[in-house]
């Protein structure tokens, strides 16, 4: 019988935690391996995913939540010390073998030995008694498949539908857009009361039924961790840069006038934009509207933009951070 490698990141933090994610199914090549971890409030969205189109940027900055694009398909999952994610990584061997479904009966399984109603559902996800308490996802990089979920336990709800709340009539795009479900708690389902920390404790043994090897990553190892972090989960360019095309177009109205964005962004950069309303300005926009096109979509990038022209001979009464609001609302 052969016994699962068990990790734990030591660490909260989204970017790095996805870099720990990523480095053991690239650099660990043999063994099954079981990583049990938390993030701190944060917005993981889907490799396909166009990142403003998931969630309620006004929502996120005002509470500090990170957004961190992963590795893997689906749709935009809160996390926070609430949820407790898990991550099996393993062979691919026979793809066919190795559906979603594979991985997530133990997940129910265990679930269910605790006296839950659980059970999956669709392609990716796990209910309680017709509540969504988990999504799934999985990616396969030179042989060796990932399949990570996250696991609800008592997580904000009011943090979940705020972060994941935009409204989808500004965007027009062939991203992946992520259906939002109706979710639970798995603690308030519980028959008998558990802590978090019992549950991982529970979940560390239950998932690996032929046996927990404690395994840890080396100085060395980890060191790249951080380097993959700091390259590619922590940058711009992966996180929004790599959302795919789409159109936007917001009005808002001030005290100087109405003001209405529509623009197209592919790659992480402005590639056309259009800047209609009342507001009276004194000269044309056109000038303002040639600087930002090919402007990283990027809010610091735009304001210095912003910052090389007379805003109110173009824009009268319309102030540089109500510009911005509505460019990035």
């Amino acid at each position: 019988m052969n016994k699962t490698f068990y990790l734990e990141t030591g660490s909260a933090d989204p970017a790095y935690n996805l870099a720990f994610e990523e480095f053991v199914q690239t650099h660990r090549r043999d063994g099954d391996y079981l990583i049990l971890w938390q993030n701190q409030n944060a917005v993981i969205i889907g490799r396909n995913q166009n990142a403003r189109e998931e969630i309620n940027a006004t929502f996120v900055k005002e509470h500090g939540i990170k957004v961190i694009r992963r590795n893997t398909g689906g749709g935009a999952v809160y996390h926070d010390l609430g949820n407790l994610n898990y991550s099996f990584i393993t062979d691919a061997g026979d793809i066919a073998q190795r559906s979603a479904q594979a991985f997530t009966a133990p997940v129910v399984g265990a679930l269910r030995a605790l006296g839950l109603d659980a059970e999956a559902s669709g392609r990716n996800d796990i209910l309680i008694s017709g509540r969504k308490v988990s999504g799934t996802a999985q990616h396969i990089i030179r042989g060796r498949i990932l399949h990570h979920g996250t696991l609800l336990f008592e997580s904000n709800p009011d943090m979940i539908a705020g972060a994941l709340n935009p409204d989808p009539e500004k965007f027009i795009s062939k991203s992946v857009k992520s259906v939002r479900s109706r979710v639970g708690n798995i603690r308030a389902f519980l028959p008998a009361d558990m802590s978090l920390q019992g549950f991982w404790d529970y979940l560390k043994g239950a998932l690996a039924a032929d046996g927990i090897l404690p395994a840890s990553l080396s100085a060395e190892e980890l060191a790249q961790v951080e380097r993959l972090k700091a390259e590619k989960y922590d940058t711009w360019d992966w996180n929004f840069g790599l959302s795919p095309k789409f159109q936007r177009a917001v009005r808002n109205r001030y005290a100087g006038g109405s003001i209405e964005i529509q623009l197209s962004v592919a790659d992480g950069n402005i590639r056309a934009i259009r800047i209609l309303g009342d507001f009276l300005g004194l000269t044309g926009v056109e000038p303002l509207v040639a600087a930002l096109t090919d402007c990283p979509y990027r809010e610091d990038a735009v304001a210095a933009v912003l910052d090389t022209f007379n805003l109110p001979e173009m824009l009268g009464s319309i102030e540089k951070h109500e510009f911005l609001e509505t460019l990035f609302a």
